[in-house]
């Protein structure tokens, strides 16, 4: 029996590390849920003119700062105390990094809302491009939903589908400079600058969405890898 003892410690003190980090990657692809809500509700207070959705994206940001700090706290926690190597290692590294991506998600949500709230009562973007606005909020949810699969399931396959759904993105955020360039345009100088920055906003949250995808597949390759193919 005494011979037992240390292997069963050893092994219970491994499935306590084990949960450590699930709970680490639980805690990011919950995040990613977070962000997820923040864009629909951003998005739709800019379609809408909807001050008090806008409100609850500003006020559930810092919500969203909160849980960067806690997951980074139990990242490094595992650095100092649990030494990880390989897979390990990586998984913590990746949460590091992605962390501060998903964090930048949420903030590019709150700058949707937040040019809501300035130009309420107000539309900030004219009525015949605000489909425009309603897909690319549309293919952001999904790829931060995506997002959030990937660091659950680490499927490699579904972390590549997110480079395509981000080609989406790109292709609405071209076509709006196509709109802003039409010299039918007659809302001015200063509700281009708007739509500008807020197809800039959607496009960055896209990319932000990607890289948290390739640190997945660096967890499981242990490579960083260019742009991912289906």
């Amino acid at each position: 029996m005494r011979t037992g003892r240390p292997t069963f410690k050893l092994a219970a003190m491994r499935d306590a590390y084990q949960d450590q980090l699930d709970d680490l990657a639980s805690g990011l692809a919950g995040m990613c849920e977070d962000v997820a809500r923040a864009m629909e509700k951003a998005t739709r207070s800019l379609l809408e003119v909807d001050l008090q959705l806008a409100e609850e994206v500003i006020s559930e940001d810092t919500g969203i700062d909160d849980v960067r700090a806690a997951a980074e706290h139990r990242a490094f926690g595992l650095l100092a105390l649990q030494a990880p190597v390989a897979t390990d290692l990586r998984i913590v590294v990746a949460a590091i990094h992605g962390a501060g991506d998903i964090e930048r998600m949420g903030d590019l949500a709150l700058h949707v809302a937040q040019a809501a709230r300035r130009r309420h009562p107000q539309s900030v973007v004219p009525d015949e491009i605000k489909p425009y606005f309603a897909e690319m909020g549309q293919v952001g949810v999904r790829l931060a939903e995506k997002a959030g699969q990937v660091i659950r399931s680490r499927d490699l396959h579904a972390a590549a589908q997110l480079e395509s759904d981000d080609d989406a993105m790109d292709d609405l955020h071209k076509h709006m400079f196509t709109v802003l360039m039409d010299r039918n345009w007659n809302h001015g100088v200063s509700a281009a600058v708007d739509v500008a920055l807020l197809a800039r906003f959607y496009e960055r949250y896209a990319d932000h969405a990607v890289a948290v995808a390739r640190r997945i597949v660096y967890v499981v390759t242990g490579q960083m890898p260019g742009p991912l193919t289906v």
